[in-house]
């Protein structure tokens, strides 16, 4: 067997055993500041990462480094807590490998969550932003052998995120009254925030959002077949001015994140009721 296979089996049986026979038909993964969503999940079986066989630490700020199993909206979901980035250092194999892991549990939906920089001038922060599509600027995680368990060589990413379940945020938060916005997430390794040059260029090259993570999670979990929603709290407005009238800040980061994320956190909810 493949020995990136066998990782992923190993990590998937300790969290099965775990979790108990009911499998997961959703995953979700919290990025910064978004783990208010765990609260809400009831009967919870609470897995931290450093008890998983072959699971690196979760390192960024705003993480705390859990899969969270239980019900939520009257599904039973499993959450990744804290998400693993490439400026941490870890390959993308690692990066991604808490997505394989859930495929295996037999997740069928991906929700994905991160707080973002906005290059779109009309966004301000505490923005909720609908992924439509994304620009990667990130290793590809799926360059190697194909992992032909998981899926295709060529996976089509025409739309990544899915249309049907963008509609149903879309009609849910004219539901609950939110003015959500629709964009495109471009992805950089960071962990340096980005210069004002390079947000120019990103603005004009058709990006709304930018950040360091979420896209070689939905690049593998479309690999794997897994129908993907993703959302971006707007956090800070990107500075594209060579004056230090915003600068970035990560602790800033976090708190503007937990005030969005209380909407965020209804409005998955919402979702979930409705699969």
């Amino acid at each position: 067997m493949d020995e990136r296979a066998e990782k992923i089996n190993h990590a998937a049986r300790y969290v099965k055993s775990c979790i108990g026979p009911e499998a997961p038909g959703i995953g979700i993964v919290l990025g910064s500041g978004l783990g208010k969503l765990a609260d809400k999940i009831e009967n919870q079986i609470v897995i931290p990462y450093r008890d998983v066989p072959e699971f690196p630490m979760s390192t960024a700020i705003g993480h705390k480094g859990n899969f969270i199993y239980g019900d939520l909206g009257g599904k039973k979901v499993i959450a990744m807590q804290g998400r693993l980035h490439y400026y941490e250092g870890y390959p993308m194999e690692l990066v991604t490998l808490g997505i394989r892991v859930m495929s295996v549990l037999g997740i069928r939906f991906l929700f994905v969550s991160n707080a973002a920089g906005g290059c779109n001038l009309d966004y301000k922060v505490g923005d909720l932003v609908i992924i439509k599509d994304h620009i990667n600027m990130m290793p590809n995680p799926l360059i190697g052998p194909n992992m032909d368990a998981f899926g295709p060589r060529f996976p089509d990413m025409t739309c990544a995120y899915d249309v049907e379940l963008q509609q149903l945020a879309e009609k849910l938060g004219i539901q609950m009254g939110l003015n959500l916005r629709k964009g495109v997430y471009f992805g950089s390794t960071g962990p340096t925030y980005e210069t004002p040059a390079e947000i120019r260029f990103f603005r004009e090259v058709g990006a709304d959002l930018v950040g360091m993570s979420t896209i070689p999670e939905v690049i593998v979990a479309r690999h794997c077949g897994i129908r993907v929603f993703g959302m971006s709290v707007v956090t800070n407005e990107a500075n594209s001015r060579n004056i230090p009238r915003n600068f970035n800040d990560g602790d800033d980061v976090i708190k503007q994140a937990g005030i969005a994320a209380d909407l965020m956190t209804e409005l998955f909810c919402r979702m979930i009721e409705s699969l």
